[in-house]
């Protein structure tokens, strides 16, 4: 089944029917921001003051760690699209609109909006995150969008987990973006670990970034960001 949801302002959730058993919570310990100048070869530098993302909240640490593992999986060829990037920023509060759709070729911002995380990653602020299945949390690190398909949520985008340990269980736990009427301007639900978006928005996000772009779920949290081997390598 794919994955059912928990809408905080209502308080009512029903039990995901999730197979797979392996994988391990993830350190909430967080560290600092990265400077800009830790990335020097970081090619989209200028797009971040360009797309105006600092004033959109978007942290330089989540842009430029977002950009060093879009160059890698484009250089591995894992990436069938390189004209989007889209970053989900977990450490801004789910009141925020912590989604970003970046046209990386005309370097703009195309879709700011909001975004949920697992209801047991937190409320407001995720902070726990876990590959595990039945864990109803969120999962970290870099995504390649594949095919759509029409579910319960209507259409939905299926993702693959690009990270052992991390989120590469994302298919196995359905792990999907798809619309949820509890997430938006006012209304902070949470899921059960899918990146669900507003219902009005989802059919262009999903339309939009489809078929083989980098999506990014990004936390500062010590135990990723250390040994993730996108990151690291």
């Amino acid at each position: 089944m794919y994955c059912l949801f928990f809408a905080w302002l209502g308080l009512s959730w029903k039990p995901a029917n999730e197979k797979i058993h392996t994988g391990s919570p993830v350190s909430i310990h967080t560290i600092s921001g990265i400077e800009s100048s830790e990335f020097p070869d970081n090619p989209y530098a200028s797009l971040y003051e360009a797309a105006d993302l600092k004033t959109l909240g978007l942290s330089r640490a989540a842009f430029d760690y977002a950009c060093k593992g879009y160059t890698e999986l484009m250089e591995k060829k894992q990436v069938r699209r390189n004209d989007y990037l889209t970053i989900c920023d977990f450490s801004q509060s789910a009141r925020r609109k912590r989604m970003y759709v970046i046209d990386m070729q005309e370097q703009r911002v195309l879709i700011n909006t909001y975004v949920a995380h697992g209801r047991n990653s937190g409320s407001e602020y995720a902070t726990r995150f876990s590959n595990r299945a039945e864990s109803h949390q969120s999962s970290l690190g870099f995504y390649v969008t594949r095919n759509t398909y029409y579910g319960e949520h209507g259409l939905s985008l299926r993702v693959t987990g690009m990270e052992p340990g991390f989120n590469d269980l994302a298919m196995q736990r359905a792990i999907v973006v798809h619309g949820a009427s509890y997430i938006g301007a006012g209304s902070m639900g949470r899921s059960y670990g899918c990146p669900a978006v507003p219902q009005k928005e989802s059919r262009r996000i999903i339309q939009t970034i489809q078929g083989g772009t980098c999506l990014f779920i990004y936390h500062p949290s010590k135990q990723y960001l250390t040994t993730s081997k996108i990151l690291n390598d």
